[in-house]
């Protein structure tokens, strides 16, 4: 691999892969607790959107706080915090949109089918820029999802 390849993996994609999952992962039980717990979209998407928001905010604090870059060679903290930030933050929001449909039963299903979708698009990217197997990076974050949504669905169910 190239010097500039490593440099634009290493402060780059890495950083945005890190926040991309994160999202992706993290706002999935809050969001799909509130929606089972209540039937309400937009209660769900009001709590997708805070966890979106104060997630992008903690992970872009967390990595740009984590290292200065000058040891590691991990780039500049502000910049890589901003990544890490912007990625956390689009992964929670995309499927949290769908409840701004104010049917229940369609914004559900339209959330997990953007969950799916995310979890192609990260296994995708997994598989094209650190030359994981798409299979099993697809398994990967897809057990994530799957334990994710299980602990929200049971909170949400009790409720």
């Amino acid at each position: 691999m190239a010097p500039d390849q490593h440099t634009f993996l290493l402060q780059r994609v890495q950083p945005a892969m890190v926040g991309l999952i994160d999202g992706s992962l993290s706002t999935l039980a809050p969001i799909f607790a509130v929606a089972l717990a209540t039937h309400k979209p937009h209660y769900a998407f009001y709590a997708g959107l805070a966890t979106a928001i104060g997630a992008g905010i903690s992970m872009a604090f967390s990595e740009g706080l984590s290292d200065t870059g000058e040891l590691t060679g991990r780039g500049n903290p502000f910049v890589r915090g901003s990544i890490t930030g912007g990625g956390t933050f689009l992964g929670g929001v995309l499927h949290t949109l769908p409840f701004l449909i104010p049917h229940y039963r369609i914004a559900i299903i339209s959330a997990i089918i953007v969950v799916a979708f995310e979890l192609v698009m990260l296994a995708f990217l997994r598989w094209r820029y650190f030359e994981d197997s798409f299979v099993k990076a697809l398994a990967s974050v897809t057990l994530g999802g799957i334990i994710i949504a299980s602990v929200s669905a049971a909170l949400g169910s009790a409720a």
